[in-house]
């Protein structure tokens, strides 16, 4: 069985190891920037998301992106892909300051190249359209702490006490 089969049965501990070998297999033979090495690269970014394990995809998300616009361009349409997955990933991790823009720019390029009514454009405005409600509701709520505190305290607290309400509901579950 294939790493793209085990993938979808959502069997990514044995899809991961057989992406690994591929990657590294096609890195040796075809070198680092054939496209079908950065297309390894991505699959096996998406695998680690899958299993939650940010901290392995997004190095490999924003190298298969950077590589990606220096080896096919700027507006390729897997160079529009990757930028599209990286944002993606900075959405699930909570970091809507890195995803925004970057949605932003990849629906730029979708509308510029493929019009507004085409499906992918659809979807990234859908992704932008989310991480940007998710992004005000925390703008809120951090402005709403800031102002209750605010009001409780006549005398503002000192730099050590106060509390980044922005990161803290981040990280609530």
């Amino acid at each position: 069985m294939g790493a793209r089969a085990y993938r979808a049965a959502g069997d990514l501990g044995r899809a991961i190891p057989l992406y690994q070998a591929t990657l590294a297999k096609r890195e040796r033979v075809l070198g680092p920037d054939h496209p079908e090495t950065l297309i390894s690269r991505g699959n096996l970014a998406h695998a680690y998301q899958g299993m939650g394990d940010l901290g392995r995809a997004l190095p490999l998300l924003e190298t298969t992106l950077a590589d990606r616009e220096r080896v096919l361009g700027p507006d390729h349409p897997h160079t529009l892909t990757s930028r599209n997955n990286l944002a993606h990933a900075y959405h699930v991790a909570g970091d809507l300051r890195r995803a925004i823009p970057l949605y932003q720019a990849t629906l730029a390029e979708y509308e510029r190249l493929f019009g507004r009514d085409h499906p992918t454009t659809r979807v990234v405005r859908s992704n932008l359209e989310a991480a940007t409600r998710e992004n005000a509701v925390i703008d809120r709520a951090s402005n709403d702490g800031e102002a209750s505190f605010n009001d409780r305290f006549s005398t503002p607290a000192p730099e050590e006490l106060r509390v980044d309400f922005r990161s803290r509901l981040r990280e609530s579950p």
